[in-house]
């Protein structure tokens, strides 16, 4: 007689109950700690910040809240009937502070020299970095003083592209009003070019044939063949498209564009755009690497830059070898595929297409892309072979493999290899910008939408008598603990107290909404549409 085996079932871990219970309230599960200090009390106090993640996997509550921003924003200029203001903001003491700052790293940079160079160099990459978050536009002077400019191209359209009628672009971007008071708007779907037939599952039919080294160039520079395909359609209709757009990977790995833009285009125009629309990559040659495995060029003090191993001379500079340049690296261009529908806005379709468009947004290239297969996991591991040796910028170590000295290079810089998100096995070459938004589409920032929702639900409180203390958090000193510091209390606690902190706060703003309710019973909404926080 057999023994029955009774599972033994255990209680769940605390922490996954913690998790859980901040999933389902929207609270970040992996804030990081920041120190706040009270310069006039001294009082020192312990801040929890979300991480701002934009995939499910990693955070579930940060990366929805990202979703449904990025849906509002689309949502707001896809059909708007005024144009839209969006007026330079003046610098702030803070920006001029930043500057004068990086205008003394640059001056002792250019006496400096060896290691204290490379340590000047990343202190103010970091500054650029900080001042691009604070809303800085445009490139900042390079540190090694002026560049010698890149040789003079020909911006003669290629024999073998049609050529496009051109007009004046006027200084608009809302679309045409039809009979009736109709203002559509377009949804238009560009794909990569063929590769080589592909089965079902996206995988090569014959991978001997497939054209690997293509695929990999077309998808490092498809952001700045999606950038070209705008300009050459606004040259074509004369007004200023403005447009929101998501870049997704298809089965076969390759990157393709879905975008809502103002205004209306005939699908004949649009084929004719995309047809002619190419992109040429002025790169130096790159088809066979010079050096690899243990045969690398190495870091020379003297030279202040790398040397062939043997001969011990200096590679070729970075702007040497553009002047040796006469014919285009790569050619890039979409398929012949076209994908376009008009839509009205404020209609069931619209918002179908919103949610389209953002559909992926939450999920990482890996887990949009999923290698189910044998032969899908040998197509994508030769694709991320082809792009281990594909340049990503003028900046890429991978440069080096080729002879070339990228620009910015450092003693710490490791010859073929490059952190840049394109030549990730998880990413497969798929641009670093996910969301592609054009500068007019709604006259603000992802900050601006956030100041929306925020102000909108100060308002549905104050209107019932629930006035929230505003703290000035400038007036603090933040500083972020690093990991392991004995002073950070434990993340649960943080997520603990979140949770705690959103319950009474979802309590607090279901009393405004009831309290705003309209004889019908439905909560008085504004016009953002924005009902919850």
């Amino acid at each position: 007689m057999t023994a029955q085996v009774i599972p033994l079932t255990r209680g769940p871990l605390a922490a996954d109950v913690i998790r859980s219970t901040a999933e389902q309230h929207g609270v970040c599960v992996r804030p990081f700690t920041m120190e706040t200090t009270d310069p006039n009390t001294g009082a020192i106090n312990y801040v929890g910040v979300p991480c701002g993640s934009t995939v499910e996997s990693i955070c579930l509550p940060c990366a929805r809240k990202a979703r449904s921003l990025r849906m509002t924003q689309c949502r707001e200029g896809w059909h708007l009937a005024e144009e839209p203001v969006t007026a330079a903001s003046e610098p702030t003491d803070e920006h001029r502070t930043l500057v004068e700052r990086r205008a003394d790293l640059v001056a002792e940079y250019r006496i400096s020299a060896g290691a204290d160079a490379d340590d000047l160099r990343e202190e103010i990459r970091s500054l650029d970095r900080e001042l691009h978050q604070l809303g800085v536009r445009g490139r900042l002077p390079n540190p090694d003083g002026a560049d010698k400019r890149a040789p003079v191209r020909s911006t003669k359209r290629r024999q073998d592209a049609p050529n496009l009628p051109r007009r004046r672009v006027e200084k608009r971007t809302v679309g045409r009003e039809y009979a009736g008071g109709f203002r559509p708007s377009m949804f238009v779907t560009l794909t990569c070019d063929t590769y080589g037939p592909v089965r079902s599952d996206g995988s090569p039919v014959n991978p001997d044939r497939y054209d690997y080294r293509r695929a990999a160039r077309d998808a490092v520079h498809f952001a700045s063949l999606v950038d070209r395909w705008w300009q050459n359609l606004r040259r074509v209709v004369g007004w200023d498209v403005q447009y929101f757009a998501t870049v997704e990977p298809q089965k076969r790995a390759a990157p393709h564009l879905h975008a809502a833009f103002r205004g209306t285009v005939s699908h004949e125009v649009l084929r004719q755009v995309t047809a002619a629309t190419y992109l040429q990559v002025w790169w130096p040659a790159h088809n066979q690497p010079i050096y690899s495995g243990g045969h690398l060029p190495v870091w020379s003090p003297d030279a202040a830059g790398f040397i062939d191993p043997q001969s011990r001379q200096p590679l070729t500079a970075w702007a040497d070898a553009l002047d040796q340049v006469e014919v285009p690296a790569h050619v890039a261009t979409f398929g012949p595929q076209v994908h376009s529908k008009g839509i009205l806005g404020g209609t069931e379709e619209a918002g179908r297409h919103v949610g389209y468009l953002t559909k992926y947004l939450t999920k990482s290239t890996g887990e949009v892309v999923q290698a189910d297969t044998h032969t899908q996991r040998d197509h994508h591991d030769r694709l991320h072979a082809e792009l281990a040796v594909t340049p990503c910028s003028p900046r890429c170590a991978v440069w080096l493999l080729y002879g070339i000295q990228p620009q910015g290079i450092t003693s710490k810089t490791t010859p073929g290899h490059c952190k840049g998100r394109a030549h990730r096995r998880t990413t497969l070459g798929l641009p670093g910008r996910r969301v592609l938004v054009s500068r007019k589409w709604s006259g603000k920032t992802l900050a601006d939408h956030k100041a929306d929702r925020s102000a909108f639900v100060t308002q549905t409180l104050a209107a019932v008598g629930i006035v929230k203390p505003i703290r000035d958090a400038s007036a603090l000193v933040w500083r972020k603990l690093a990991p392991g510091d004995r002073n950070a209390p434990p993340r649960d606690h943080l997520v603990m107290r979140a949770i705690a902190e959103r319950v009474t706060w979802r309590a607090e703003y279901e009393r405004a909404l009831l309290a705003a309710q309209g004889p019908l019973g439905a909560p008085d909404v504004s016009a953002t549409g924005q009902v919850a926080a």
